[in-house]
């Protein structure tokens, strides 16, 4: 049952979500400014910049299956703060790189503690919000992660025009370092849920990702491939229809309403489940794109900012909600970290593949391309959602015989 005076914001989900704040702002501030350091600085081509981004999600993706046993072996505490460690000492290396290949070769490396990382402060903020209010509570951790879109950008394209790249890496280095004393500020509650059996030793699917949550991630990596749309392309596509003066308000706009929604979202997701918010977000983001791809105007475009920053800002927390309650309980590391693989898949995915059709065609065709993918994955969420009430249905059936 809902209980509204279950507790959200205590001690220990301040300075986890602080943690992941911290970490996404150096996250998009060297995902916006290393482009340009590629260019400017080591003489590299615009697809040399792209890869520099590229290379670390991939890094990502591959260290998340991973992640999920670490928290499990050595405890979501330590990971969370051995990969804090390593992500903000990592960190520091990049003002001795000056070259192309000595950058790819530390965004990798930089990548696996950001797998890690990101999943640990998850799966923790998962175990620190009580179980009646995690919709609400999943919705204000994502938030540091929306908020960090915002201020990395801003922090590291406004520095760069009175200081050099070199000490931008340090400053946000620093910074980084106050991501590793808030991580070790948290307390989590006691982790009852060890490696379940010996069986779990062995290198299995279910030994790597919930296989519970595999629906939904599914459904989430449709979702990312069409927010990567915004997050990959918005400044583009301002740049070309003469809306650069105005292309960093975007994500202010996008993350003001976001922060004014997400309160109410997140309680009409633990009141009345998952459906009352995602299907309504999915309608209204896929109504902003098309209202994207017609934009020809600097208010327009922040309108437009709004809407989509409306319909996508709850998407992400919901479907990692709904990964977490989908797993085994003890299993929060695992769904967090199966959610990311999907997510992370769209993102980049998304980056390469709608990079494509913008050239082959143009942004609005591409627009309109994620607005109508959006649409199907409504249909699609509707189905796992008929499909997981019936199932409900027979083990409800089944509970009830075995009674009798």
């Amino acid at each position: 049952m809902y209980n509204h005076k279950a507790k959200i914001w205590t001690k220990d989900f301040i300075n986890i979500s602080l943690t992941q704040f911290i970490v996404f702002i150096g996250f998009y501030t060297l995902l916006t400014t290393l482009p340009l350091y590629v260019l400017n600085d080591l003489g590299g081509s615009e697809a040399e910049g792209g890869l520099v981004v590229t290379i670390m999600l991939i890094a990502a993706i591959a260290m998340r299956p991973i992640s999920g046993n670490l928290l499990d072996k050595f405890g979501k505490k330590k990971t969370l703060l051995w990969s804090t460690g390593l992500f903000t000492g990592t960190m520091f290396f990049y003002f001795f790189i000056d070259s192309f290949v000595g950058l790819m070769f530390l965004r990798f490396i930089h990548g696996l503690s950001f797998g890690v990382v990101t999943t640990a402060a998850s799966a923790i903020a998962a175990d620190i919000v009580p179980n009646e209010r995690k919709g609400a509570g999943l919705g204000y951790f994502a938030m540091a992660t929306n908020i960090a879109m915002v201020v990395g950008p801003f922090i590291g394209l406004t520095l760069i025009q009175f200081i050099s790249y070199k000490v931008l890496f340090v400053l946000i280095s620093i910074i980084a370092v106050v991501g590793v004393i808030c991580a070790m500020q948290v307390n989590i509650p006691q982790e009852i849920y060890k490696s379940r059996d010996q069986k779990d030793k062995k290198l299995t699917l279910d030994a790597l990702i919930e296989v519970k949550a595999l629906s939904i991630a599914a459904i989430s990596l449709l979702v990312g491939l069409a927010y990567s749309s915004i997050l990959s392309y918005v400044s583009v596509f301002a740049d070309a229809n003469g809306l650069s003066h105005v292309a960093n308000y975007f994500f202010v706009v996008f993350a003001a309403v976001m922060i004014i929604a997400r309160p109410s979202f997140g309680q009409l997701f633990d009141v009345k489940g998952p459906k009352y918010v995602i299907i309504p977000s999915l309608v209204i983001f896929s109504v902003g794109l098309v209202m994207l791809s017609y934009v020809e105007s600097a208010w327009m475009f922040l309108i437009t900012a709004g809407i989509i920053g409306l319909g996508s800002g709850s998407l992400l927390p919901s479907f990692q909600t709904m990964c977490i309650q989908a797993g085994s309980p003890g299993r929060s590391g695992h769904a967090t970290a199966t959610f990311y693989i999907f997510w992370d898949i769209g993102i980049a995915t998304g980056s390469y593949v709608l990079g494509m059709i913008v050239a082959r065609y143009n942004f609005h065709v591409m627009y309109i391309t994620c607005a109508v993918l959006l649409i199907v994955v409504l249909a699609l969420f509707m189905i796992q959602q008929t499909q997981h009430g019936r199932r409900i249905k027979v083990e409800q059936s089944a509970a009830t015989q075995n009674l009798q």
